[in-house]
């Protein structure tokens, strides 16, 4: 299956904010967690290195949700940086709450368009990974060109990930999965990680998440794309 009017424009957001109920003690971790956690946008030049207290690899979180994965990968993975990008304040604040009671030291947030950081934010070949775990799919064929999988943005990955840096997508729509093969196959940038040049099995660094574990139990089935940026000769 092939995909036409994949060429959407560039710069058509891929999120809508939505007024989430924010819970006390998501609010409380906002007030008191996130300055030692959570970066402001309008900071430049920001220095990683500093920021963590040490020089480590960096994987950057794509719309983390409530955090409960990105939280476990950090806990489980110590000797990685992780850098979550989640544009609604009550995921905020709920991983705040989990980077506390784990005493998580290797987790920094924005609360901002991921689009944005990874554009003023990022420095150019920086990233040893980026990842995009059950994105909205914008199903609606008239929604599509909202989709954050588009020609730019994997020109933007190509810039910002390290050569051998990795991407590493996930959705729970066929549809969605299949147009990300499509968009980053034709990318010279970019080799499948999956020997059959399609889907790969879920690696054991991606927690399931109650949402998905949900949806195996129901029958529904979960795809999962990789790709690394190949090395220049």
């Amino acid at each position: 299956m092939t995909f036409e009017n994949t060429n959407v424009p560039p710069r058509i957001r891929s999120f809508v904010r939505r007024k989430g109920r924010v819970t006390p003690g998501q609010s409380f971790a906002l007030e008191n967690h996130a300055p030692l956690y959570c970066l402001d946008f309008d900071q430049e030049d920001i220095d990683f290195e500093t920021i963590f207290g040490r020089k480590a690899p960096l994987i950057v979180e794509i719309g983390f949700g409530n955090g409960d994965s990105l939280a476990k990968m950090a806990a489980e993975n110590p000797e990685m940086n992780y850098l979550g990008i989640e544009v609604h304040r009550a995921g905020v604040g709920h991983l705040l709450m989990l980077i506390e009671s784990l005493e998580l030291t290797n987790i920094r947030i924005y609360c901002h368009d991921a689009i944005e950081i990874l554009e003023q934010r990022l420095p150019n070949a920086s990233l040893a990974g980026v990842h995009l775990f059950f994105p909205d799919p914008w199903h609606k064929k008239k929604h599509f060109k909202r989709r954050i999988v588009r020609d730019s943005f994997v020109e933007l990955l190509a810039q910002k990930l390290a050569p051998e840096g990795y991407f590493h997508a996930a959705t729970d729509w066929e549809n969605y999965a299949q147009w990300m093969l499509d968009i980053l196959n034709r990318a010279p940038q970019f080799q499948n990680l999956s020997p059959t040049n399609d889907f790969c099995e879920r690696p054991d660094y991606r927690p399931l998440t109650k949402f998905e574990q949900r949806g195996i139990r129901l029958g529904h089935g979960v795809w999962d794309v990789m790709y690394v940026k190949r090395s220049l000769d």
